[in-house]
């Protein structure tokens, strides 16, 4: 099935259009877990207003969770002290002479506010703060403060902001944590450049298409995982495969190039791959003559037909998607190829969240049947 679609006045990222990247980077989000499911559609319904309700998820979090005190964490400190403190960095000591002073450099762990965890909270106030309205922008800046004379340090570099989370983002089970930063995590993410004017729909204008690839793969694999697992299905992004090699030779299999499938969902005896690509399905050959990616086709192909393995009984009736945006037109084509059944499908993110959310469920209903029952 293949529909021309309305024209519209949409961001773009590179030739992608793109009705709100708002929606995508939540969808991409850890957030979207996170909240439960009336707050979720609560976001979706809202995709222009979801820098404000980030703001609103965030603060409350950080408020509650400064009444209750903040999380302390053991730093590791290098100070030059006239009394000793955990050990004695010798060379130190002696480079600098310290002892002639009364001094001596010592080494210690210290408790303090001042943790990764902590300056990633604050760091997402100050990045919301420049892109919401006024009263919580506002508000962001006051528990930024309050952070700030509570003693955390603000971090300016996103990417060691990130690298900080990454470090200290694992341990802690207690779910307003968790919220606040998942919320935390978005609000980085939000904090994007605009060439636009106004604050309530901020699209990537200028962005490169290997982001969006990047934040497209994420946002599919996070809206399936959101909606689909409470319903029974496992849903695995990134997920690796390998070769069936028989008979190889011994340096064969260090130089087979490793398969990813960019998201994987199983449920009672049902396997579907899905790869995204975000570029345009369709490629104009010589003779102007348009056709699906040959190479595109090629490797949902090698991801089913080369795990293929009796042991593993998915794997021999396993289906896969290749799901692009859709550029003018949407494309909706099915085929059973080899025992497999492939579906070529377009999502239009130009389109409102509503609509892009029953074109995702669409997409798994439609082109693979029963595929949700």
């Amino acid at each position: 099935m293949t529909t021309t679609l309305e024209a519209t006045s949409p961001g773009f990222i590179g030739r992608i259009p793109v009705r709100n990247i708002w929606l995508l980077l939540l969808y991409a989000s850890q957030l979207y877990q996170e909240l439960p499911g009336s707050r979720r559609v609560e976001l979706e319904d809202a995709p222009d207003d979801i820098p404000e309700l980030v703001a609103e998820i965030l603060t409350s979090a950080v408020a509650r969770r400064m009444r209750r005190n903040l999380n302390t964490d053991y730093q590791r400190r290098q100070h030059d002290l006239n009394r000793v403190r955990g050990r004695i960095n010798l060379l130190r000591t002696e480079r600098r002479q310290l002892l002639q002073r009364a001094r001596v450099a010592c080494i210690f762990d210290e408790l303090t506010v001042d943790t990764p965890r902590n300056r990633y909270v604050k760091g997402a106030l100050l990045r919301l703060a420049s892109v919401i309205r006024a009263d919580l922008a506002s508000r962001c800046r006051n528990l930024a403060a309050q952070l700030e004379r509570a003693g955390v340090q603000t971090e300016i570099d996103s990417n060691r902001l990130r690298h900080s989370l990454a470090m200290d983002y694992l341990g802690w089970t207690d779910t307003e944590e968790r919220q606040m930063l998942a919320a935390a995590q978005l609000a980085i993410d939000l904090a994007i450049p605009t060439e636009e004017s106004g604050f309530s729909l901020l699209p990537l204008v200028n962005r490169p298409e290997t982001r969006g690839w990047e934040l497209y793969e994420r946002a599919v694999a996070g809206f399936y995982d959101a909606v689909l697992s409470p319903n029974g299905w496992r849903v695995t992004a990134q997920s690796p495969a390998t070769w069936q090699l028989a008979d190889s030779t011994p340096g064969l299999r260090e130089l087979m190039p490793g398969m990813v499938r960019d998201v994987v969902l199983e449920r009672a005896g049902r396997r579907i791959v899905i790869d995204t690509k975000f570029t345009s399905i369709i490629v104009t050959g010589q003779q102007g003559k348009e056709t699906f990616k040959s190479g595109s086709i090629y490797q949902i192909y090698a991801y089913l037909r080369s795990q293929e393995n009796d042991d593993d009984s998915l794997s021999l009736n396993s289906a896969g998607i290749l799901l692009y945006p859709a550029i003018c037109v949407d494309y909706h084509e099915t085929a059973i190829i080899q025992g497999h059944q492939i579906h070529f499908a377009t999502v239009n993110l130009a389109a409102d969240s509503r609509n892009i959310r029953k074109q995702l469920l669409r997409i798994l209903n439609d082109g693979l049947p029963h595929s949700l029952s």
